[in-house]
């Protein structure tokens, strides 16, 4: 159950994006074949990729080494691809290196930040015994995007920065100036309104 999931998350939120100035600035570099992307991509987005990172490994020193992956991804894959954000361009590599960091060492039990982040969503994500066999992922993804999109805004952020992002929910509610229990209570109404809306689609969650 929680390596599916995995698979949704590493999709990330999908909308869409305007790059901005300073993106492109960066991405030409990347077309130049100049190393100095890779010092601006860093610059720009250290901080970000690191908290995604960290967010899913609990120990910095793999953190550090998933986003030095990240920049050597970005610089494999621009070109010949030009993202049309580079923030979440960026985010999804890192996520798919922390994500697979942690399936490969979750037998060891050396990471608890991805593992809290998935356990709470166990309730709303279809039972299957073998992920392998499962080939609705795609329309299943399809669904949990389309819900995301009908939130609003302050519910959606709350739900991405969660569990996409993966920030605790005392620094989101510090951010917000809440109690921590109440944004976990909000949380909690969020995975159930996913759940009945993935029943309602035929989607069934032991």
């Amino acid at each position: 159950m929680l390596y599916f999931f995995a698979a949704y998350l590493v999709k990330g939120p999908s909308k869409e994006m305007k790059l901005d100035l300073e993106d492109e600035k960066i991405i030409d570099l990347y077309f130049r074949r100049d190393e100095a992307a890779i010092r601006e991509t860093e610059a720009a987005y250290g901080s970000l990729c690191m908290r995604i990172a960290l967010n899913i490994l609990s120990i910095r020193q793999d953190a550090e080494e998933c986003v030095n992956d990240t920049w050597h991804s970005a610089w494999k894959r621009i070109p010949p691809t030009r993202p049309v954000s580079l923030r979440a361009f960026l985010g999804r590599i890192t996520r798919d290196h922390a994500v697979s960091r942690w399936r490969a060492e979750h037998a060891k039990k050396r990471f608890d930040g991805m593992e809290i982040l998935l356990s709470e969503l166990d309730e709303c994500v279809p039972a299957a015994a073998d992920p392998e066999k499962i080939t609705e992922t795609a329309e299943l993804t399809e669904q949990i995007t389309i819900w995301l999109r009908n939130l609003n805004s302050e519910d959606r952020a709350l739900f991405l920065r969660r569990y996409w992002y993966g920030d605790g929910v005392k620094e989101l509610a510090r951010e917000r100036g809440e109690r921590a229990n109440n944004v976990s209570q909000r949380l909690l109404r969020l995975r159930k309104q996913l759940r009945k809306t993935l029943e309602s689609e035929g989607v069934w969650i032991q």
